[in-house]
């Protein structure tokens, strides 16, 4: 059977948060008894009026990937992480009379240490990304709905 880590499950989350966000739009009542034709003419033309106005395509914000979610490495949060370990490990262990074991030791905490700065910093990116999304769907929201409105529907 197949676990799954919380790294795993945050991005999975993540991901079905986004795309429900993503592809969420007001919902219009034809309140000066539209027809269902003349509700889809305005329907596209207030799509295309929002799109030009924030210059948010929600096909678009739809199929954008979300920021890789796979093992937190890159950046160099663990290497740097294990050069200050090791600096500080060597400067301890000399002061305890061994400077290479203390500067391994150093080397593996900063290892550690770099890689939960390399995790918070991929969930940073996600969260960051995911509200980018969020910010330009309701702009373009905003717009349509404006746009509905103003052609005689109640939006919802």
């Amino acid at each position: 059977m197949h676990t799954f880590s919380k790294c795993q499950i945050f991005a999975i989350a993540a991901l079905l948060c986004w795309q429900a966000a993503a592809v969420a739009q007001p919902v219009a009542y034809p309140a000066k008894g539209q027809s269902s034709q003349k509700q889809q003419q305005d329907q596209s033309s207030c799509a295309s009026w929002a799109k030009s106005q924030t210059g948010v395509d929600p096909a678009a914000v739809a199929a954008t990937p979300p920021p890789p979610s796979g093992p937190a490495v890159g950046g160099g949060e663990r290497v740097g992480g294990a050069a200050r370990g090791a600096a500080g490990g060597a400067v301890i262990g000399a002061i305890a009379g061994d400077a290479g074991k203390g500067a391994a030791v150093g080397a593996v905490a900063g290892t550690m240490g770099g890689g939960m700065r390399a995790r918070q910093n991929q969930r940073n990116a996600q969260a960051s990304a995911q509200a980018q999304n969020q910010n330009a769907m309701g702009a373009f929201n905003q717009a349509y709905s404006a746009c509905m409105s103003g052609r005689g529907y109640t939006m919802h």
